[in-house]
Parts: structure tokens; sequence; C-alpha cells
């Protein structure tokens, strides 16, 4: 579907109420179905997120030869072929709008015995690869992209790795996961430094499949040529989804939800630690562990948010939940300045950027800087913006409305199949006045 032809208008003012699920966590999906297909064995998941993404993930290994059988909704059957047991692709694989799959699977195709080429859309190729083929590079990997270090990702297969003792520059999981994932064909100990921590959900995957992952500090570390055993895996809600519900409950009066099931991995929490900071009414309750992931039932209700100075080692636990709580200093009392935040240039859109643009089209005192923003609480009025086809910003905005002076339109909305199918549905049951156009 051509993101141009989908667009949101929501309506101004109402609340959120009621016990909310919220579509499974996409970097644990993909994840699934990575390491499943690599093992030994079957591997059962529910809660699989059937978004865009996650479904390009699935789409390529069943291309690389995998059986895999979807049943009811969130669960996928998985007949592992093991680690060297990936065929070669009869074409290109097309992975959409996902950078996650790109990324990771750079880095383990990086190790197959065949070549392989991996394309995207149009924002996907305007995505930064060279943070992944240049360390893979060294490790041995032979990579070919466009001049811009962009895809098309030509992948050469049968070339000989080599562990490497990496020390990100920037803070990433995508990266990280993709040279453990090198690492597990390549000959001795791969290890990689994080300058911060970054989610680590590819760590616990391995270890759930049984294979040995060493953590010290900021530095982990495995060993090639392991061997990984089929598990079942229970997919969270994915605290990234649930923060639009968050920040929603949290600016309009009268709301209270319980957003159940989410995912509260320790690496994942920022928007939970910034919100509180803000002064926002929200409880974590029921925590509990699923299938080596944290999980807890979150609810959030209506409270006065106060403008912060976003403290920087939260920045890298909440990367992707920026947007969202754009919005939400835009509904605080006084400023809210975000620093050290580059790393959201470089998303499905500059998040900064636009953003910023929309902001100020409903009349937010809102300024981009080259690694935040800065955004004077106030009132939003009433406007069109445009999501620039990125999921995120477009589901912010939505919410928005709940606070806005007039109707919002959001231009660009296809995007949000690709992280949260069933959104409006979802966020008009809770009492969202959104519509599709």
């Amino acid at each position: 579907m051509n993101s141009k032809s989908v667009t949101f208008g929501v309506q101004p003012g109402g609340c959120l109420k009621g016990r909310l699920r919220v579509a499974g966590d996409k970097s644990i999906s993909h994840r699934s179905i990575m390491m499943g297909s690599l093992a030994d064995g079957t591997t059962h998941v529910t809660g699989f997120l059937e978004g865009e993404d996650s479904l390009a993930t699935l789409q390529a290994f069943r291309d690389l030869g995998v059986e895999i059988e979807r049943g009811g909704e969130g669960e996928v059957t998985i007949q592992g072929v093991g680690v060297d047991g990936l065929k070669s692709p009869a074409d290109d694989l097309d992975l959409g709008n996902s950078g996650t799959s790109m990324r990771l699977l750079s880095g383990l195709f990086s190790g197959q015995l065949f070549d392989c080429t991996l394309i995207g859309d149009e924002s996907l190729s305007g995505r930064p690869m060279k943070r992944v083929t240049v360390p893979l590079a060294s490790m041995g990997a032979r990579i070919d992209a466009t001049e811009a270090g962009t895809a098309p990702l030509k992948i050469h297969g049968n070339q000989k790795l080599a562990g490497i003792d990496y020390e990100m520059p920037v803070a990433s999981a995508q990266v990280k996961s993709s040279l453990l994932l090198a690492g597990l064909y390549a000959e001795g100990k791969t290890c990689v430094t994080e300058p911060a921590p970054t989610r680590d959900h590819t760590e616990r995957m391995l270890t759930a499949f049984g294979y040995p992952v060493a953590r010290n500090g900021n530095k982990i570390c495995l060993e090639g040529g392991g061997r990984l055993t089929a598990t079942d895996i229970e997919v969270p809600a994915d605290i990234s989804s649930a923060t639009f519900f968050m920040v929603g409950a949290a600016i309009a009066e009268g709301s209270d939800v319980l957003l159940e099931h989410v995912g509260i991995n320790p690496t994942r929490i920022g928007v939970i630690n910034i919100m509180k900071l803000m002064g926002a009414d929200l409880e974590v309750l029921n925590e509990r562990e699923v299938g080596g992931e944290p999980v807890a039932d979150i609810r959030v209700r209506a409270s006065q948010l106060k403008g912060i100075r976003i403290p920087e080692d939260q920045v890298p636990l909440a990367i992707d939940e920026f947007p969202a709580l754009f919005v939400a200093a835009a509904c605080a009392e006084g400023e809210t300045v975000l620093t050290g935040a580059e790393e959201l240039r470089v998303k499905e859109s500059d998040r900064i950027q636009v953003m910023a643009d929309g902001l100020v089209e409903l009349g937010v005192d809102a300024k981009a800087t080259p690694d935040g923003i800065v955004i004077q609480g106030g009132k939003i009025g009433s406007g069109r913006v445009v999501s620039h086809g990125d999921h995120r910003i477009a589901m912010s905005f939505a919410m928005a409305a709940l606070r806005a002076e007039g109707p919002i339109e959001i231009e660009d909305c296809a995007n949000v199949n690709t992280s949260f199918p069933g959104f409006v549905e979802l966020a008009a049951g809770a009492g969202l006045g959104i519509k599709t156009i």
C-alpha cells in the first residue's frame, strides 16, 4: 500500500480508559524467527507481532528454506534447520521498512556459504548501514553497498570470519546484535563493548536457545561454532507500542488505563523512568518473568506533567519512545530539553526534525537542535501534520489530539502497520476519536 494513501483524522479531547493489550514486541518477534530458524528442533512462538517489519523477517527465512507455519493470532511454529542449514535464496530478500532485519541479517548472512542481496523500501534504502558493514568487514565479511554505504547490500558467501573485540562508537543494539550473530560463524571469540547499555534481547534469546553468552560490565562475548536448541518463546507486549497509550493517558484528564503483559526489559524502561521524572501517575504492577524476559502490567492515570532536562543516560533506554515523549513534553508545564539523541535523526525519518516541524504546525514552541530538541509546554492547536511514512510519528501525533484545541490530520500513516497493526481500532476503543481517511 502507498503510505501516502492513508491519513488519520483525530478529533480533539476525550480520555483513555480500560485494560489494553498492545501489539507484541517487535524486537523479540524478529529475533524469535532468526534464532528459531537456526536452532535444532521445533520452536513455538506465541504473541508474535504480525506487523509488516517482523513478517518481512519471517518471509526472508522462508525464502532461505525454513518451514514456518502461522497458526492463530500471534502463533508461529518454526522447523529449525540448524546453524548451517539455510539455503541460498532464489531472489533478493526484500526487507521492506525494517532496519532491524537488515542490520541483524547482515551479520547473520556474513557467515553463510551462499551470496545474498538485501533490499528495502525507499526509507530503508536511505538509512546508514556502514555502522554494521565496517565492523563486519574487520571480521572478514564481504558486503557491497552503495557509495553512501546504504542498501542494497550484497553479502558474499563462503568468507572465513574471525572473532573481533569491537568497541562501539555509538550505543546501538542493532550493531551489537549483528556482530554477535556473525560471531556464531566466526573462529574464536567475538566481543562487543557498549558505550552505554542497549536492549539485550539478542543475548537473552541466545541464552534461552542454549547458546552461552558471557557478559562482563558493558562487554558481551561469545565463542563461534556452537549450536542452538529449539525452545518455546512467549513474546510480551511491546513497551514502544504501549508508550503511546501511556503518554495519552498521562496527558488527557480523566484517563485511567491498565496496559497488560508489557515487556519491561531493563534496557527498555527509559520511557517509564522519564515519565516518572515528569511527574506521571504511573505504576508498574504484577512484575514477573516470562521466557527469560521481565514483564509487568502498567497503570497510568492523568496527571499534570512538568518539563525536565532528560538525563542522557536514559536516552539509549528510550530511543524509540521519544516521538511520544515529545507530545508529553508539549503538554507539560515548563521546558523539556533533550540532548545526546542524534541517533533519532537516522531512524525511519529524521525524528527530531519531523516532530519539531509537526509540533510547530500545531502551535507548540519546539526547536530542533543537532542532538535533540527543546520544547516549551503549552497549548496544542489543530492542523495537518506529515508523518513522512514513520509509524511512531503518526501514532504520537494521534495521541496529541487528546489535548488539542481542534482536529488533527496526520498524513502518510500506512507504515503504522509495520509495528502496530490494529492501532486505530485499539485506540478508538479506548476513547481516542480516531478514524482512517
